[in-house]
C-alpha cells in the first residue's frame, strides 16, 4: 500500500482575544526595539567604517554585495543604493556564486558580504576563492569573532541586542541595522566623491528628478512652422489667427531678421478689448508687450517652469544669443514631459 504524504500543517490561528490596543502595543514594541538597535550603531563608527569607505572609493571595478536569506534581500538593496549614488555595484547570490557566478568577480572589484552570524556556509565557502583573487572583503556581521569577520579586510559590527521578533528568531532589528549601515556607507562615499543632483539624475533618467535635471528647453520646444510669429505691422486680427492656429496661447512679434520685438498673449488681448480697439485697424506693435520674457535653448526645462511660475505666464519664446526667435514652449509641453 502506497504511503501518503501527510497534509500540510494548518496555519497558526490568531488569538481571538487580540484587540486593537494589543496589536498597536506589539507594533510600538517592535519599532522601539529597532530604533534602539539603530542608536547603538553610531558609537561603533570609527576607523573600520572609514576604511570600508576607502575600499569603496578606491575600487576600480564594482562593489559586489552578497548575502543569504533576509540578509540577501538587504544586500540587494544596498547594491542598488551604491549603484545609484556613484559606486558601480551589483548583487551576487552566494549560492549561485558557488556554481559558476563567482566568475563575475574580478581582481578590480571589492566584496561586501552580509551575515548576522558571520558563519553563513554559502559565504564561508567563497573565502578561498576571494583570497585567491586578492579582492578586499568588507563584512557586515553581528559577530566580530566569526569566520567571515576574521577573514575580512574590515568588519563593520552591526550586532543588535535583540530582534523585534518576540521569539528573538526572525531577522528584524538585525536586518534593519544592516540596511542602515549600508545607507551610511553609501552616503559617506557619495559625499566623498562629490556626487551631485545632476549625477543622480543621470542614474535615474526615468524618474521625476531625472526629467527635471536632464531635459533642456531644446528637447521640448516647438520649432519651424509650429512657431506663432507675426510681423509688428500686421493687424491684430492676423495675430489672433496665428495664436489660434499654433495653440501656444501667444504670438511672438518679430522683425525681418526674426529678432524678438515683443509678445502678445491672452492678457494683452483682454487689455486691448477693454480699450475697445479695432482688431482690423490696430497693428501688433501697438498692443504687444515689449519686455517679453524669453529663455535660451540650453537652459534646463525646469528653469522654464520656474520662470513661468514666478512671472505667472503660461508660455515662453526661446531666443538665441542674438535675440532671434528659434523656438517656443508652454506649460502643457512641460507637463507632458513630466517636468511639472
Amino acid at each position: 500500500m502506497a504511503h501518503m504524504n501527510p497534509p500540510p500543517a494548518a496555519p497558526a490561528t490568531p488569538a481571538a482575544t487580540a484587540d486593537d490596543e494589543q496589536l498597536l502595543a506589539s507594533a510600538r514594541r517592535a519599532l522601539g526595539i529597532e530604533a534602539r538597535a539603530l542608536e547603538t550603531l553610531t558609537p561603533r563608527l570609527g576607523p573600520a567604517f572609514a576604511r570600508a569607505c576607502r575600499i569603496c572609493l578606491g575600487c576600480h571595478g564594482r562593489v559586489v554585495v552578497t548575502g543569504m536569506g533576509k540578509s540577501g534581500h538587504i544586500a540587494g538593496k544596498i547594491a542598488a543604493t551604491l549603484a545609484s549614488t556613484g559606486t558601480p555595484a551589483f548583487f551576487l547570490h552566494p549560492a549561485d556564486a558557488g556554481h559558476g557566478d563567482l566568475g563575475m568577480i574580478t581582481r578590480a572589484d571589492a566584496v561586501l558580504a552580509l551575515s548576522n552570524s558571520g558563519e553563513t556556509p554559502e559565504l564561508v565557502l567563497l573565502l578561498p576563492q576571494l583570497k585567491r583573487l586578492a579582492v578586499p572583503l568588507i563584512v557586515m556581521s553581528g559577530k566580530s569573532d566569526a569566520t567571515l569577520a576574521r577573514a575580512a579586510s574590515v568588519t563593520l559590527d552591526v550586532g543588535v541586542p535583540e530582534e523585534a521578533c518576540p521569539l528573538n528568531l526572525a531577522p528584524t532589528a538585525s536586518t534593519t541595522a544592516m540596511l542602515a549601515m549600508g545607507d551610511a556607507l553609501a552616503v559617506a562615499v557619495l559625499e566623498a566623491r562629490g556626487f551631485t543632483r545632476a549625477d543622480f539624475a543621470r542614474s535615474h533618467p526615468g524618474g521625476a528628478l531625472g526629467r527635471r535635471l536632464l531635459l533642456h528647453v531644446e528637447d521640448l520646444m516647438r520649432t519651424g512652422e509650429a512657431l506663432p510669429r507675426v510681423a509688428p505691422d500686421a493687424p491684430l486680427s492676423a495675430g489672433l489667427l496665428e495664436m489660434s492656429r499654433k495653440g501656444l496661447g501667444m504670438a511672438v512679434v518679430v522683425d525681418d531678421a526674426q529678432r524678438i520685438l515683443g509678445i502678445f498673449t491672452d492678457g494683452d488681448l483682454r487689455r486691448a478689448l477693454d480699450r475697445q480697439i479695432d482688431v482690423h485697424a490696430t497693428v501688433m506693435s501697438a498692443v504687444m508687450t515689449v519686455s517679453a520674457k524669453t529663455i535660451a535653448a540650453r537652459e534646463l526645462a525646469a528653469e522654464a517652469a520656474h520662470l513661468m511660475e514666478v512671472h505667472r505666464i503660461t508660455a515662453l519664446p526661446v531666443a538665441d544669443a542674438h535675440g532671434r526667435l528659434i523656438g517656443a514652449l508652454n506649460v502643457h509641453d512641460l507637463m507632458r514631459a513630466g517636468v511639472v
